[in-house]
């Protein structure tokens, strides 16, 4: 299945979750076998050749693409949560919302110094989720170069804000506007 055929398993919801907004809901995607397996294996020969130890996925979409993706890169995968979420020892970023602020976490053990870390979620809009996510990475001193997503949305800037933040972002598919 190429990446038109993927984008088009992808639905658009008109004013959601406030009027103007077109919400891409990559829960379709999902539920399309065929599309979810070539979207895994798209990502996959993507970052193939690049030099990873471990997947990190921001929840919770970025659990769906980033589990399956560590097991195709044979690496381990890590969950990045919202708040409270995680049992054991953890280490906090806040981040700006586009009305407040919110928190993930990561577990203090779960990325050593020198790790090199694969930051996978289903879309990028702003970015802010996943500065927040690369910042929680670095401060154990994981290596942080290289974003994966299924969906970008260029009008918002996210790929932008990221490569100011060293990060090279790979994106299956674009979707104009908001």
């Amino acid at each position: 299945m190429n990446l038109d055929q993927i984008k088009a398993t992808i639905t658009t919801v008109p004013d959601y979750p406030k009027p103007g907004i077109q919400f891409r809901d990559v829960t379709t995607l999902m539920q399309h076998d065929a599309a979810f397996k070539a979207c895994i294996h798209h990502l996959a020969a993507r970052f193939d050749d690049l030099k990873v130890d471990k997947v990190a996925g921001t929840e919770a979409r970025g659990f769906v693409f980033g589990a399956p993706l560590a097991m195709a890169l044979s690496v381990g995968f890590v969950p990045i949560r919202k708040a409270n979420k995680l049992p054991r020892a953890v280490i906090r970023q806040e981040y700006e919302l586009e009305y407040g602020k919110d928190m993930l976490e990561l577990h203090r053990d779960a990325v050593q110094p020198g790790d090199r870390i694969l930051l996978i979620d289903d879309l990028l809009a702003t970015g802010g989720t996943m500065l927040a996510t690369a910042a929680l990475v670095r401060q154990l001193g994981g290596v942080v170069e290289d974003a994966g997503f299924v969906v970008d949305l260029p009008a918002l800037g996210g790929r932008a804000r990221l490569q100011e933040a060293g990060i090279r972002c790979h994106t299956l598919c674009q979707f104009e506007g908001d």
